[in-house]
């Protein structure tokens, strides 16, 4: 992994750019980028390039029968035939192995291997037929253009998930400037750094600690391994939405933000309000106001929020930590509903309030099964004294480097992200000059090119892991 990163960054992003550069026209510009994305998904899942092949095509022609009218019949086709292969692929041995459990019988389990991205890729094509059949989206003629939307490499495993009317205009039309480009691969080269310098350190630890024998752990380290997991996965994740902002708007695309410091709430709505915007926009689009949304009274939208997170928690991956976690956000999210108290609390105690749920769900979500979340958990709220062997794992994972990225990543999350932002904005506005501007400007991309060095000299010595989103 840590050669193809590099063979991304220093070969196949530089050649696709320079030729999308200098193509004269949309079209051939976008025939590159299908090329370059089915490359790109070639290189990892060679084999799956055909179901992705299949997909697009099954919702292109669902999609054209919509074309005039209403079709039920081409819709049901088109999410029978997504959730279907979502299912086979995803859900089959979970289904399996579940079935063996409560009937006590001997059924094989089928091995699958899941296709990197298809989640994502599967929901932004429900979401173009779902919007061509209810009037929201225009239907798209050209088969290679759906391709490209379905397929563009730098959202395509692990999002965020797009609509396809928010890139309808920039598919048929688009001329990225030098400037659009310069903020673009900065915003890459930042999302780089959160990724490789950040994220990594804190998934040593968490790893460590999640993967120590539970008889090791204390209470000290139990919650120094919640922690590091709860800001891995946000700088892991958020991480690769910067860089796909990043990469898009270099191409000329402008896709909407996936993270707003979600650390910074101080209730769980206002946490999902910040947090995967893109998934928590998708199901509030297609499933929660299709049930009603919150017009049939407290407890229907109560209800419905639980289905929704039902649904949230089972497309992480097929494992009951997964459905357990995302009930376990739609309890809190229920109890917010009836309990005005909670919504109401000081910021500060809001905050802690929010942040407990948020890493005890974590470590839920991180969990290989209940009983060892329970167990974890249990390390963690029952004291446990802490001895020499304990004490000796968790020592280790203090290294001078783990705490110097510990501490940036407290002050780039929530609560201190944001006040940085707005400190910035207002010195901004006080500049005297266009020229302090530019200076400030010069300044951003020199740290972003220092910080694209440092993560070239921490991949080539290989510590990289994979986004964690690669999973789902």
């Amino acid at each position: 992994m840590t050669f193809s990163s590099l063979v991304f960054i220093c070969i196949f992003l530089p050649i696709v750019y320079l030729l999308h550069t200098l193509l004269p026209s949309i079209r051939l510009r976008n025939a590159l980028l299908i090329a370059a994305s089915l490359v790109f998904y070639a290189f990892g899942e060679p084999v799956y390039v055909l179901l992705m092949l299949v997909s697009a095509t099954v919702n292109y022609f669902c999609a054209l029968a919509m074309g005039r009218r209403a079709n039920k019949a081409a819709l049901l086709t088109a999410v029978i035939v997504n959730i279907g292969f979502l299912f086979l692929f995803k859900y089959t041995g979970f289904l399996v192995e579940n079935l063996n459990r409560l009937l006590r019988l001997s059924l094989p389990v089928p091995q699958i291997p899941l296709p990197i991205g298809i989640s994502f890729f599967t929901f932004q094509a429900l979401s173009y037929v779902i919007d061509v059949y209810r009037g929201d989206a225009q239907v798209q003629r050209s088969f290679p253009k759906l391709l490209l939307y379905i397929s563009f490499f730098p959202q395509l495993i692990a999002g965020p998930i797009v609509k396809y009317r928010d890139v309808a205009e920039q598919i048929e039309d688009r001329d990225p400037t030098l400037k659009q480009t310069a903020l673009g691969l900065r915003r890459f080269l930042f999302g780089l750094a959160k990724k490789v310098l950040v994220a990594n350190a804190m998934a040593v630890t968490a790893d460590a600690l999640f993967n120590a024998p539970l008889s090791q752990l204390d209470t000290l380290s139990a919650w120094l391994g919640g922690a590091a997991y709860t800001l891995q996965i946000y700088f892991d994740f958020s991480a690769y939405s910067d860089m796909a902002i990043g990469l898009g708007r270099m191409f000329g695309f402008r896709f909407r933000e996936n993270f707003n410091f979600p650390y910074g709430a101080v209730t769980i709505k206002e946490f999902w309000r910040r947090w995967h915007i893109s998934l928590s926009s998708w199901f509030k689009d297609y499933v929660y106001i299709p049930l009603g949304g919150n017009r049939r009274g407290r407890l229907r939208t109560a209800l419905n929020k639980l289905i929704v997170f039902f649904l949230t928690g089972l497309w992480h991956g097929a494992n009951w930590t997964f459905v357990v976690w995302g009930l376990f956000h739609g309890f809190f999210s229920f109890l917010e509903e009836f309990i005005p108290a909670i919504r109401k609390l000081p910021r500060f105690l809001g905050h802690i309030y929010t942040m407990l749920v948020v890493t005890v769900g974590f470590v839920i979500f991180r969990s290989e099964s209940i009983g060892y979340a329970i167990a974890y958990l249990q390390r963690m709220f029952v004291w446990r004294q802490p001895v020499l062997a304990t004490m000796s794992l968790t020592l280790q994972q203090l290294t001078p480097y783990f705490l110097v990225m510990l501490l940036a990543a407290v002050l780039f999350c929530a609560p201190l992200g944001p006040l940085v932002r707005r400190l910035r904005a207002a010195s901004r506005r006080r500049l005297a000059s266009g020229s302090r501007e530019a200076a400030v400007q010069r300044e951003l991309y020199a740290v972003s090119f220092v910080l694209l060095l440092w993560c070239l000299i921490r991949l080539s010595g290989g510590s990289y892991n994979p986004f964690i989103y690669f999973r789902f």
